[in-house]
């Protein structure tokens, strides 16, 4: 920083320039222009301070390093406070040890159907008898329901369920209560994982609340449902199921739903709602260690993020409100064989189980849950800070906020506009000269960042960040900072030569803000509850600049200001920080399992360019107020050279194998039996083979390698004209995953083949066909319905009787079924064709069955396990057997 004395001389500008802000508009006295006195032979003495490089460069990264060292800090801490002795994490670990002790609990398997049902049961049982001299009364009920439904989730499709399981257990008053508050948690898992984060810890969590509920001594206002779900992985099977069809749904007012996307760390409230704000309002007030956010609200429910709850069903098919919580770190080993029981910390079920505890206490003693359609209306902004304190106000309050802050905001840069040096729209003109110059800047980066990143797809080496998750910062960071910096300096130098640095300093912010405050507008005219974050990073920074004005104008960039500028900058710099944090820690396992078609480099290197763009946004006025960037721009350079080299040079590998943080690559084997029929019946063709699957951007690439026999050469293409390209898919996912492989193999021979028959055909009056068919076969199906050109499906018996087709016209039926389920009958009516399409096959539709082998003896084949061995440890290969028939008509 330069000492009080210094000078420096810089072209006098032609004319007075805005200057810091003041009464008269000047800067103070003898520095109005910075020694400028009109007289253009006289160089001006600049007498106002300019930062050196280092103090600027050691000040911002310090102010990042540290904010950034205490979102982690925060997410470290898991309880806050010592434990009331209400909840015993104790006894629901002992819960989460058993449940997953038994391993992985597909539907229909005696894992989920058999040997969890009974040690649930159990434990209710347990609670029941030693709380029955109490003042509340316990009801189980073991719920066995069939059903029908269509989700648009995965581009649309059906879902058709015999027989899963629900445990509902009821806690009242002894004198009955007629309103209820429903608690779920789902205990089935995916075929290979034992689940304790998804969801065995929710339901773990759920038996010591009722536990410690059923002991109190004061009797509840209202009534709780305990349901202990057994099809959720399903896709929401189990919740349709008890909403749908349970007596006591109808009493129940609204819910709290315990779900995953991650192992461990904390519960996140991501969704609430539909309005009801006084449900926000009671987490607020109940909640002892509070973490909720509206921008994850809105940034699931906009469909980003490839997942769903059962929220969906009480929300969609029940039509009552409710609390969706998540956890969410550590998502790269989410539904993989390592989502075990010793990865989740005991803090984590205590905090999980104080927070789920105190809301539900509160709930039950609400007077608004009797009435809750009194209080519907409206909905709310909620977020935490670090945890410590949760901020909640009504979204018309925070409408009338954020108009009140834009407001300001115009304001003050309207006064600026109107001083008497600025007259004649010269400081309008600068200023959207300044803000073109900044967005220009910003699309710029964002661009040459992206070539970056498809470079590294060209040489690669997508995914290089998957265990290396600074390698990004280090490679997308620098090229995105310096990047800007290059820009705003050349700025500097060559389009604004002749004016004054402080000037520009102070126009850059104004540049700030204006984005800020138009992010604001724009957002809280969508309706966004989400606009509270651009009014945080206007506010505190506009009132943070207001304060400062006479020492910025006094002293320029001093050390004083540039600390109290960033102090002001801490509080919104702080949450946004954490909501960056949030982003990475979704987004990066996300692309573990996104498929083949979504290029991680782009999304990695977008993610990266955006969070620099929106931190540095009032950083950029330093850039104007320093002497020199070079030095800056050498380091972010060098840094960039060295990060782009070793990552060509392919140092940083994908994935990881470490038993203490896995990072393993996803992929999917099927050793399946096609069997193709033809219009009369008989057998077309028939082959088998190891169907495999990889669900990120890398596909076999690392695969290969180790084995060889799984290469490009038996890559397969899509057919056309057979359903679902002739592929045995488990959900209709095809359009994430185009790349696929088929080894040849010896057929499969479950031991309970499908049988697979069409029992009626009729011709209607109305003139269409209708065609009955029956199935049986193991516990998971997918059905394939593909009209042919001409023909169309005008109703079936599923759902709600409208044939629900997906992304590509086709339509897909996921079925299952628990335990006894009887055979499965359906039937559906086509219009036929006009006239026959004599390019594609033949008939009027083709119907396939896909029969999935998740959980016996008909699981494995000596195949299967053969390759199966030849996977190294950083991989996580899940395999099952299938087989896949497809019939014309």
């Amino acid at each position: 920083m330069e000492s009080d004395t210094a000078v420096r001389r810089i072209k006098p500008p032609g004319t007075p320039r805005y200057g810091a802000e003041d009464g008269d508009g000047a800067c103070g006295r003898n520095c109005g222009d910075n020694g400028y006195s009109g007289d253009p032979k006289r160089k001006p003495e600049v007498r106002l301070l300019l930062l050196r490089e280092g103090l600027a460069a050691a000040l911002l990264s310090g102010f990042v390093l540290l904010l950034w060292g205490l979102v982690h800090l925060s997410l470290q801490q898991l309880v806050i406070g010592k434990p009331s002795g209400e909840f015993n994490a104790e006894r629901a670990r002992r819960h989460l040890e058993q449940i997953t002790g038994v391993g992985p609990r597909p539907v229909g398997s005696q894992e989920n159907e058999v040997l969890t049902v009974g040690y649930l049961l159990e434990q209710i049982e347990d609670i029941r008898a030693r709380t029955a001299a109490g003042p509340h009364q316990v009801t189980v009920d073991v719920q066995r329901p069939t059903g029908s439904f269509s989700i648009d989730f995965l581009g649309g499709f059906t879902s058709f369920y015999d027989r899963v399981t629900n445990i509902a257990v009821k806690l009242e008053p002894k004198r009955g209560a007629q309103h209820l508050m429903l608690a779920n948690c789902h205990f089935d898992t995916v075929a290979n994982s034992p689940g304790a984060s998804d969801d065995a810890v929710s339901c773990a969590v759920m038996l010591e609340v009722l536990h410690s509920l059923a002991n109190q001594s004061t009797p509840l206002h209202h009534g709780v449902v305990f349901l202990f779900n057994g099809a959720e992985e399903n896709v929401l099977q189990a919740s349709h199921g008890f909403i749908t069809q349970h007596p006591w749904a109808k009493q129940v007012r609204a819910f709290i739903n315990l779900e995953a996307a991650g192992v461990g760390g904390k519960e996140v409230v991501f969704q609430t709602g539909p309005e009801n704000p006084w449900l926000v309002q009671a987490y607020v007030h109940a909640a002892k260690h509070p973490f909720a956010s509206v921008v994850g609200q809105e940034v699931f429910q906009s469909g980003v993020i490839p997942s769903d709850t059962d929220f969906r069903i009480y929300r969609d098919f029940g039509n009552i409100p409710g609390i969706d919580l998540a956890f969410i770190e550590n998502g790269f080993i989410y539904h993989t064989k390592y989502d075990t029981a010793n990865r989740i910390l005991t803090d984590s079920i205590q905090r999980a189980g104080d927070n789920i505890l105190a809301v539900l206490k509160h709930l039950v003693t609400s007077e608004k849950l009797a009435d809750s359609s009194e209080y519907r209306h409206g909905n709310m902004v909620f977020f935490d800070l670090l945890g410590v304190i949760a901020v909640a106000y009504p979204a018309r309050v925070g409408t009338i906020i954020n108009y009140m802050v834009a407001a300001a905001t115009f304001l003050y840069l309207a006064k600026k506009a109107s001083l008497p040096g600025n007259r004649g729209g010269r400081y309008v003109r600068d200023l959207a000269c300044a803000t073109g110059v900044a967005v220009l800047g910003w699309f710029v980066t964002l661009l040459l960042v992206l070539i970056v990143a498809l470079l590294i797809t060209l040489l690669g080496r997508s995914m290089f960040w998957y265990t290396h998750f600074y390698a990004a910062i280090c490679l997308y960071g620098a090229a995105a900072t310096g990047k800007m910096i290059l820009i705003h300096t050349l700025a500097k130098n060559l389009y604004y030569g002749g004016v004054r640095l402080v000037e520009l300093g102070d126009l850059y912010f104004d540049v700030s803000l204006l984005l800020w405050c138009c992010s604001l507008v724009w957002l809280t005219q969508r309706g966004l509850c989400s606009a509270y974050v651009p009014m945080l990073m206007v506010a505190f920074p506009l009132v943070t600049r207001l304060l400062l004005t006479t020492e910025f104008k006094h002293r320029g960039a001093s050390l004083k200001y540039s600390g109290l500028y960033l102090l002001g900058l801490a509080l919104p710099y702080l949450h946004f920080m954490f909501l960056i944090w949030v982003v990475f820690e979704i987004f990066t396992p996300i692309m573990g399992r996104s498929g083949t078609e979504i290029p991680p480099e782009v999304v990695m290197a977008s993610l990266v360019t955006l969070a620099i763009v929106f931190l540095s946004s009032y950083f950029l006025h330093f850039v104007y107020l320093v002497r020199s960037t070079k030095w800056i721009l050498a380091a972010l350079g060098s840094l960039f050279v060295v990060m782009f080299l070793l990552v060509s040079a392919g140092l940083f590998f994908p994935y990881s194998g470490n038993p203490n943080s896995p990072r393993p690559k996803r992929i999917f084997l099927q050793h399946t039996t096609r069997t193709f029929h033809n219009l009369q019946g008989q057998v077309e063709s028939r082959d088998s083979g190891i169907w495999i699957n990889s669900f990120d951007f890398t596909a076999v690439q690392h695969i290969t390698p180790q084995i060889p026999e799984i290469n490009d050469s038996i890559r397969t293409r899509c057919r056309e004209d057979r359903p679902f390209c002739g592929y045995p898919w488990f959900l209709p996912v095809k359009f994430l995953s185009r790349k696929n492989w088929y080894l040849p193999a010896p057929e499969v021979s479950p031991g309970s083949p499908v049988d697979f028959s069409l029992m009626s055909k009729e011709e209607t009056s109305w003139g269409t066909v209708k065609m009955t068919f029956s199935v049986k076969g193991p516990s998971h199906m997918s059905l394939y319905l593909m009209p042919h050109r001409g023909a169309s499906l005008s109703t079936w018996s599923l759902g709600d009787g409208t044939p629900q087709f997906d992304l590509n016209g086709e339509y897909f039926v996921f079925y299952s079924h628990g335990l006894d389920a009887a055979k499965w009958t359906f039937w559906f009516e086509i219009q036929p064709p006009t006239e026959p399409d004599p390019a594609g096959p033949e008939g009027m539709i083709s119907v396939a069955i896909s029969t999935h082998y998740f959980f016996g003896e008909d699981r494995r084949t000596a195949q299967l396990e053969e390759m199966l061995r030849k996977f190294p440890i950083w991989a996580f290969p899940s395999s099952w057997v299938s087989t896949y028939d497809m019939y014309r008509y």
